[in-house]
């Protein structure tokens, strides 16, 4: 950008890195509303952190509620939330941290951005494919009754769309797999990532 010159700063994000004892990256945790992103993302963060893994959680409460909070939820707006999201992430990933985040992030163009912003490298998508029905069922915060009757408009996977992960890195199915299987499952994806044993 013009007037910008980049500060080469003297501790880069693999000095970090090796202070710390492990990688840095993101877990990316994306799903429909509903299909136990957070959950599963706290509970992931939570075995990675008893591991004394640096991390950070970003989600929903944690950017509109400061950051964002300026964003509504416009197709143009929500894909400015998410470049935010990555651009804040990116600098935890230099810090040294790792990134847990959580969010519906429905569109391939979207999340094809994020990974280039973060890195591929520094990616791991997690789709947390629970269906629509199942999601409805549960509706803990009642926003797909809310979708339905049209109090809530351009809600994803009512009247927005939600485009699958053609290839994600993990895929969790939590109308098959029990929970404590799932956050096993990730962490032990996340051992070689991160260059440490989290058994």
């Amino acid at each position: 950008m013009k007037n910008i010159t980049p500060h080469n700063f003297y501790i880069d994000k693999e000095e970090r890195n090796k202070q710390n004892g492990h990688n840095s990256l993101v877990v990316w945790f994306t799903g429909l509303s509903g299909s136990g992103k957070s959950t599963l993302a706290n509970q992931v963060e939570k075995k990675l952190f008893e591991k004394g893994i640096k991390t950070f959680s970003l989600d929903g409460d944690n950017i509109r509620s400061g950051l964002n909070r300026d964003l509504g939820f416009s197709p143009e707006e929500r894909e400015e939330n998410l470049r935010r999201i990555a651009e804040v992430a990116k600098l935890f990933i230099k810090a040294g941290t790792v990134v847990i985040a959580s969010f519906i992030s429905p569109l391939k163009k979207d999340r094809d951005r994020l990974k280039e912003i973060v890195g591929v490298e520094n990616f791991v998508e997690v789709f947390v494919n629970t269906s629509l029905e199942e999601c409805e069922r549960r509706d803990v915060k009642g926003l797909y009754k809310k979708a339905r009757s049209g109090e809530i408009k351009n809600f994803t996977g009512i009247d927005a769309p939600y485009e699958n992960p053609i290839d994600p890195e993990l895929k969790i199915n939590t109308e098959e797999e029990n929970l404590e299987d799932a956050i096993k499952r990730i962490v032990l994806h996340l051992q070689d990532k991160l260059k440490i044993s989290v058994q």
